[in-house]
């Protein structure tokens, strides 16, 4: 079973490089020495996100169910509603390190854009943010014409997963919503194997292995990994019957490749419709490196989500 094209081969050492342009500039120690205090690493984790931010004059902040968020409106009538969360470990970032990215799919493909502000760990643990998410998202449920498709990287693909699934068993909505973007999203909190460092790659992730152990630390406190494993903190562990397509967006030299791997045959074991696109080489954060494979895999997603907007 081929996981990428052949063609997709040529394309590594431009994957490589970009890696390690990367590394040397976000790597360890490129800022200056990291705290090792829990909350003087977490600010410095997210002075350094922060960087990553801009506002574009396209969105507008709104509280929507009392959660902050950033909206983007298309100009002509709306084809349906985009929820995006942003990325970040479930404790970093915000919406405006999509913000540019976020007005754009709104011009392009004519939809409405709405990303979360949710609460971030470790002030606010589990399960904070995953309550900001479903409230937004009831509220488009509730307000917002025509099909809606969840999305969002990294920990925003964890609370696009998270946010179906609660939406199918609190809201019994699911049937609402066209399809879910899941971009090198993380589905196992208790470690697979490759978040614990057994890639099959020697490409160098911006992640590390020792960020899992910090994250569970902040978001899901005093938890075991056996009690990581409930299907509330983590969905691969979840009951996905009855659910719409998705499209899983991985990197092989992810560290959250398996967790991408794992839940797209999941899923399909469910009989739902999974596509899983792998691109060889590439690590996490990939989609937003000018590179060759980024292209293709967002055009991937463009074509996922048109097909998902023409649902009615």
């Amino acid at each position: 079973m081929a996981l990428w094209p052949e063609e997709y081969e040529g394309f590594r050492d431009e994957a490589r490089q970009m890696a390690d342009a990367l590394r040397g500039h976000y790597g360890s120690g490129a800022s200056g020495e990291a705290p090792t205090d829990r909350a003087g690493r977490v600010r410095f984790m997210r002075e350094g996100l922060a960087a990553l931010e801009t506002t574009s004059s396209a969105g507008a902040g709104e509280e929507i169910a009392g959660v902050p968020c950033r909206v983007f409106r298309p100009k002509l009538a709306s084809r349906g509603t985009y929820v995006h969360f942003h990325g970040g470990a479930m404790m970093l970032g915000s919406p405006l390190m999509n913000d540019t990215a976020n007005a754009d799919l709104c011009e392009r493909l004519g939809v409405t854009v709405i990303s979360v502000d949710y609460r971030l760990a470790p002030e606010h643990p589990f399960p904070a943010g995953s309550d900001d998410c479903l409230a937004v998202s009831r509220w488009v449920l509730e307000h917002e014409d025509g099909p809606i498709v969840l999305g969002g990287e990294s920990a925003g693909g964890y609370y696009a997963a998270l946010t179906l699934l609660r939406i199918r068993d609190d809201l019994d909505a699911v049937r609402q919503i066209s399809g879910v973007n899941l971009v090198f999203g993380v589905y196992d909190l208790s470690g697979t194997p490759t978040s614990r460092g057994a890639r099959p790659s020697d490409v160098a992730d911006l992640l590390e292995d020792s960020m899992f152990g910090f994250v569970n630390e902040c978001y899901i406190p005093g938890r075991s990994l056996e009690d990581a494993r409930d299907p509330a903190v983590s969905p691969l562990y979840a009951d996905l019957a009855g659910l719409p397509p998705a499209l899983f967006t991985v990197g092989s030299a992810d560290h959250l490749l398996d967790d991408s791997l794992f839940m797209a045959v999941r899923w399909q074991a469910y009989g739902n419709e999974a596509e899983l696109a792998v691109y060889p080489g590439c690590i996490h954060g990939f989609t937003a490196m000018p590179m060759e494979l980024a292209k293709r895999a967002n055009e991937r997603i463009d074509v996922f989500l048109e097909r998902a907007l023409s649902k009615r």
